[in-house]
């Protein structure tokens, strides 16, 4: 199967800002940014369509439905982002130097304040890949989440310590591919 990871167009929210579950909208470029997309998806043959239930994600895999006329579509929790915790929606600057440096060595292991880890995200995010691969309806899926999840499933299919995951640039709007046979998974490309 041929998953196709999209990650959500920019966003109407301060880059200084964490906002990790906090269901923030997308800014004024999300048409163009859409358009854009267009091309980096436009050879898909109705694929099975999955999405974050944040706004951000949802908004953007209803438009694509409705634009190529996708027949399916749906949520799924385990493609949201990290959750921060207290953190969401205080800028970077405010949280406490010493405990943000503290989480930032140890984030896979580690949680923000009433938060999840990026091994909890981890866990989640491959139990969905799991799942998709075992699905025999489709060939293609396309998967509207967040740069976590993406960077998450990009550490999976190479078979890398998660602790490199941060190291992955996901930008807004790219196509990841990962390509799932015979419950092997591997990286077809990133940030198209």
């Amino acid at each position: 199967m041929d998953v196709y990871l999209v990650r959500h167009t920019t966003l109407n929210v301060r880059s200084d800002i964490c906002y990790g579950q906090a269901d923030v909208g997308l800014a004024s470029s999300f048409d163009d940014e859409f358009n854009q997309l267009n091309a980096k998806i436009s050879h898909l043959v109705d694929p099975l369509v999955f999405t974050s239930p944040l706004q951000r994600c949802l908004n953007l895999a209803q438009k694509a439905v409705e634009h190529f006329n996708f027949r399916s579509l749906k949520t799924d929790e385990r493609l949201l982002e990290l959750n921060f915790g207290d953190w969401e929606l205080k800028p970077w600057a405010d949280i406490p130097q010493g405990v943000l440096g503290e989480w930032s060595d140890e984030h896979v292991k580690e949680a923000p304040p009433n938060g999840e880890s990026y091994f909890q995200l981890h866990q989640r995010a491959t139990e969905f890949l799991k799942d998709l691969g075992e699905c025999q309806q489709s060939k293609q899926a396309l998967v509207f989440t967040h740069a976590g999840v993406i960077r998450a499933l990009v550490s999976e299919a190479l078979n890398k310590p998660l602790r490199e995951a941060s190291r992955v640039e996901v930008k807004f709007g790219s196509v990841t591919h990962i390509v799932i046979n015979d419950g092997i998974t591997r990286l077809g490309f990133v940030n198209r």
